[in-house]
């Protein structure tokens, strides 16, 4: 008997210790659950350690690669300023230009303060001095493989970003009635989106591809 009551102790005491052992796993379970996700926050790998993180790019070095890699832009000019601190360059950068044209087209976005600039382009260049702590300029080109396809474009600066719609036409109509002609023509600049938003026309009619020099200015 009592041999038979001290072997069966040990398998009652597995048993106890193997289900203390399933209770601890799953309240050690619940208690690691992570809180709801903060979307604009992600976690570092040291413990306690946050780094808050931002959808739109940066000009330094690592945001330019990256920009090239996924050409994909976003730039945040909400206040109606494009600030160097605010992209990761020194106060006296004169900003950097992108050229994708060995990769394709970027994906350009800029938030303004009322609404958004959109583009597909494979050139982006961002104009300042040295004295400034924001950018004076960015500027873009938007391309377009047929006289029909360009003057889209341009209407289509007019319809989103309030560009001077009698100009724009009166160029149009011009260029429509001569095909082959040769133009340099700066429309009037729109600024209904708080920004400045100038249409440069860049026409040839003797050239597979016709050009427009999109500049963007801080608001006054």
């Amino acid at each position: 008997m009592t041999a038979t009551h001290r072997a069966a102790a040990p398998g009652r005491r597995a048993a106890v210790a193997s289900a203390l052992m399933s209770l601890l796993v799953l309240t050690g379970c619940q208690a690691a659950a992570p809180a709801p996700a903060d979307p604009t926050t992600a976690t570092s790998s040291s413990a306690g350690s946050t780094v808050k993180t931002s959808s739109f790019s940066t000009l330094d070095a690592a945001g330019v690669e990256s920009i090239r890699n996924s050409r994909t832009a976003r730039l945040d000019m909400s206040s109606g300023r494009l600030e160097k601190d605010a992209v990761r360059v020194t106060k006296d950068s004169y900003g950097p230009e992108i050229n994708t044209r060995d990769l394709g087209k970027i994906s350009l976005s800029i938030l303004a303060p009322s609404g958004e600039i959109t583009a597909e382009t494979d050139r982006i260049r961002f104009n300042t001095t040295d004295s400034r702590t924001d950018f004076s300029e960015v500027t873009y080109f938007l391309t377009a493989g047929s006289p029909e396809e360009y003057f889209e474009l341009i209407r289509d600066g007019v319809q989103r970003y309030g560009i001077a719609a009698d100009a724009a036409e009166e160029w149009i109509s011009s260029t429509q009635a001569d095909p082959g002609s040769k133009s340099d023509f700066s429309i009037t600049p729109g600024t209904g989106t708080g920004l400045v938003v100038n249409y440069d026309l860049r026409y040839d009619g003797s050239k597979d591809t016709q050009v427009i020099i999109v500049h963007v200015l801080p608001a006054s």
